[in-house]
């Protein structure tokens, strides 16, 4: 059992763990330069420079760029290196679009949502952060459950022996003389 955890264990850490970390240690700033660029955008829709009606698929993309970068700051470029693996190039940039539109406030026809990121977006993303806690918190139970059910199955097989049967293995392996067989195996019927 213990072999099964720690094979588990190096999946977990192959899988999951490493290729975040070399995915971020690749990357060639490319992540920044997409914030700059949304946060331009966004400051040409603050000051109506640009309007939301002209914003191309390309403007919503650097913009969900910028969001993203000021919720998750430095830890931007690892969830980009992540959804990438999960949806592919072509669904991270379909989520930064979706992002970029929804925060920009373009559903509606209107900036329903932000006047001030920093300000008003707090709500939005507490509630985001309870459903990441949640999941990891499920992720977490699940893997102690996992544990400990693997646990109790080496104790189950133990309990499912009879008093002979574990008599026997003794005389087996040569922790009781045939004597002392003898006599516990009376006592014992």
């Amino acid at each position: 059992m213990k072999k099964i955890f720690f094979f588990a264990t190096l999946i977990f850490v192959f899988n999951f763990v490493l290729p975040t970390s070399f995915l971020v240690s690749a990357q060639d700033n490319h992540t920044a330069r997409e914030e700059a660029e949304g946060k331009a955008v966004w400051e040409k829709l603050q000051t109506k420079q640009l309007d939301y009606k002209n914003l191309t698929n390309d403007n919503f993309e650097v913009l969900g760029e910028y969001f993203m970068g000021q919720m998750t700051g430095s830890s931007h470029e690892a969830m980009n290196n992540m959804m990438t693996r999960m949806m592919g190039t072509e669904g991270e940039k379909q989520m930064h679009i979706a992002m970029g539109k929804r925060f920009a406030g373009t559903k509606g026809g209107g900036n329903f949502m932000m006047g001030n990121f920093g300000t008003n977006s707090i709500g939005w993303f507490g509630f985001g952060w309870v459903f990441m806690i949640l999941f990891w918190g499920l992720v977490i139970l699940a893997v102690v459950a996992l544990i400990k059910w693997i646990a109790n199955q080496d104790k189950s097989q133990t309990q499912s022996k009879s008093a002979l049967d574990i008599l026997k293995e003794r005389y087996a392996r040569g922790e009781v003389d045939k004597k002392e067989f003898e006599e516990m195996k009376k006592v014992i019927s």
